[in-house]
């Protein structure tokens, strides 16, 4: 069943950096249908928001075809005030 009308998600801002060599693929599945997917290129970084508690999935391509190179809960990319956006070499 959907969420009850005039119900609003408290979203959150994340942010994701591929710091591999090889295209990969961000996927959100978070409350209320919402649903977020995005090519990031090796080493770009990827600015988003997605409701709280949403779970993301990174998918890559392989000989065999896709598979999903890791999971984890969107608070692990949650943006903080006064978080440096710098990357380690």
């Amino acid at each position: 069943m959907g969420l009850p009308i005039g119900h609003c998600l408290e979203y959150a801002p994340c942010g994701y950096h591929n710091s591999s060599d090889r295209m990969v693929i961000l996927r959100c599945l978070g409350a209320g249908q919402f649903f977020l997917e995005r090519v990031v290129f090796p080493f770009e970084l990827l600015s988003f928001e997605c409701p709280m508690d949403s779970e993301i999935e990174i998918w890559s391509h392989s000989l065999g075809g896709p598979e999903m190179v890791d999971s984890f809960p969107s608070r692990e990319l949650a943006i903080h005030e006064g978080d440096s956006w710098e990357v380690a070499d």
